[in-house]
């Protein structure tokens, strides 16, 4: 089956006031559309359900980059091609600019937005486990007005996140605080490109001595939305580094994660990947450790 465009409504915002006043007066009836890299797909299969389309691309309210000395603070519309070249990405954020690297092709990155990844809400998508554990917050914003909470709080399910039906991601902020940390992003795939991932790992880290004093640990295709692993960072965190507190560790991640058997993998491939993912992590951490 394939879609057929005159089943929906597309209209060009003229700014962003004007797209937040349309879904103030309807809410639920005015779907968003930036890049259009997952929506016009679900259109071209024929399971795009939405009857009107607002076209937010370009919009400049939503496109900018702009770093202070304190944090980086990343539009909405801002597209992975743009992240990926940022300079401040680059030196400050090198696990997000990875990440903005497998966003499918060249011509995938410059139309794919950042917003978009994130409100698609895949539990696989690229760009949400560096941005957990860079403790990343999000900004919505309304007629009503903007508010931000942390990212970790965004998503509630499969498909499901905190935004009000009359609300739009406005930007994404990072703390410039991470350049001495240990950084680490793996992801494995059917292919080494253009793979829907199998699994992800994220994670940041301070060392002090032989302990872990700050850690994050954060994956993709684990459970039903991307996931910061509390559990598993609670195991390793003020303990010595050793192998069994490596084992330790890796029979919690094998406790706490929750993956599905599905078309590209098996939870447990997922569960046992995951884990081995976090051992090649915590022994570069070892390794970094005895080195200072």
């Amino acid at each position: 089956m394939r879609g057929n465009a005159e089943a929906h409504e597309f209209l060009n915002a003229l700014n962003l006031s004007d797209v937040l006043r349309r879904l103030e007066e309807a809410p639920g009836i005015w779907t968003p559309i930036a890049g259009g890299t997952e929506l016009l797909v679900a259109h071209a299969a024929g399971r795009l359900n939405a009857a009107k389309l607002i076209n937010l691309w370009g919009l400049p309210e939503l496109n900018f980059l702009q770093a202070s000395e304190e944090s980086l603070s990343i539009g909405a519309g801002v597209t992975f091609g743009q992240i990926r070249r940022d300079p401040i990405v680059l030196s400050d954020f090198p696990l997000l600019a990875r990440a903005s690297t497998w966003i499918g092709a060249i011509a995938n990155q410059n139309r794919a937005t950042i917003a978009g990844n994130i409100v698609n809400g895949s539990p696989a998508a690229d760009a949400p486990p560096a941005l957990l554990v860079y403790d990343a917050e999000i900004e919505l914003v309304s007629l009503r007005g903007k508010r931000r909470i942390p990212y970790t709080d965004f998503h509630l399910g499969y498909k499901r996140n905190v935004l009000e039906p009359d609300e739009l991601v406005f930007a994404l902020h990072l703390p410039r605080r991470f350049s001495r940390h240990a950084q680490y992003l793996r992801k494995v795939g059917t292919r080494k490109a253009m793979a829907i991932t199998k699994v992800a790992l994220a994670a940041t880290a301070m060392v002090t001595g032989d302990r872990i004093t700050e850690l994050r640990l954060a994956a993709a295709s684990v459970a039903d939305r991307p996931v910061r692993l509390l559990a598993t960072e609670a195991v390793l965190l003020g303990n010595p580094l050793s192998p069994q507190l490596f084992q330790q560790a890796r029979t919690c991640l094998l406790d706490e994660v929750k993956p599905i058997d599905d078309i590209r993998s098996t939870a447990d491939y997922r569960r046992h990947v995951a884990a081995n993912l976090l051992g090649e992590f915590l022994n570069q951490l070892s390794s970094r450790g005895a080195r200072q």
